[in-house]
């Protein structure tokens, strides 16, 4: 049985953060353990507010599951504050696992969820032990200071990104203004790059799909999928998941995390080699 661990906010909706990465994790077989660094009161419409967990409380469960299970990868999410990242950070560079740093920011109703002190301890103590940080355009920007108005932007702030020490690099495109594709962009330290391409979908249903997508990826890492293979499997997980939405809630709904055991065989994604 594979091991996977999430360190995350809890979404009380059920669409994204810890709930979201369980479900996922269910759906990809993988057995899921989870570290809570912040209760979050939100539904669809938005998040009404946030309650931090003390940060010695983050630690000890970090510590529990490290003391007791072989876990195969972590995944990271909603962290808040900067004293949060920094602690388990020095947990998590006493264990050689695969690291999914996915660098939560702001909610899809537009509240922060991550305090401006904490963007540096990101960059400083979080990307240098990440085996891929999946950054959306917004986040990107942020971390590397740096706007993105075209492909050479985005391959441009990835540079920025690997030299903080990241081993892989996913840009994803859903900002970008395309109507017709999703793309996402790929970047590894030793220059191969590549893009996955896939219809994009008219739904405002998109709550949690940056959690999902990333909480997908750690489960394909953690059962041992080479990395590209998990990071193109991951990308057809979170397609189906928007694309057979489930139509929950009077707002930004959330994604179908059931979908990808029904649709696996129907997805198509395009890969271009840069």
């Amino acid at each position: 049985m594979h091991i996977v661990t999430t360190i995350a906010g809890s979404d009380s909706g059920g669409g994204a953060g810890i709930q979201a990465d369980i479900k996922t994790f269910q759906e990809l077989k993988v057995f899921g353990t989870s570290v809570i660094t912040a209760l979050t009161a939100q539904n669809t419409l938005g998040v009404s507010d946030v309650l931090p967990i003390e940060v010695s409380f983050v630690e000890k469960q970090l510590q529990a599951l490290v003391e007791d299970f072989s876990i195969s990868a972590v995944k990271t999410g909603m962290l808040f504050s900067s004293e949060i990242i920094q602690s388990i950070a020095q947990i998590l560079a006493e264990i050689n696992i695969p690291l999914i740093v996915d660098p939560v920011m702001i909610a899809k109703g537009g509240e922060s969820l991550l305090q401006q002190e904490a963007i540096e301890a990101l960059r400083n103590y979080l990307l240098p032990l990440a085996t891929i940080v999946t950054p959306n355009i917004p986040e990107a920007e942020t971390l590397s200071g740096r706007k993105i108005n075209s492909l050479a932007d985005i391959e441009e702030v990835a540079k920025v990104l690997l030299k903080m020490g990241a081993q892989c690099v996913i840009i994803k495109g859903g900002h970008l203004e395309d109507n017709c594709y999703a793309t996402d962009y790929v970047f590894f330290q030793n220059g191969h790059s590549f893009s996955m391409k896939s219809t994009r979908i008219a739904t405002k249903n998109t709550h949690g799909t940056g959690c999902t997508f990333s909480a997908a990826l750690t489960a394909f890492l953690g059962r041992g999928l080479p990395i590209e293979e998990a990071i193109m499997e991951a990308k057809k997980f979170i397609q189906l998941a928007i694309t057979h939405d489930l139509s929950i809630g009077n707002g930004h709904g959330p994604t179908n995390h059931f979908a990808y055991q029904n649709f696996k065989d129907s997805c198509e994604v395009i890969i271009h080699e840069t």
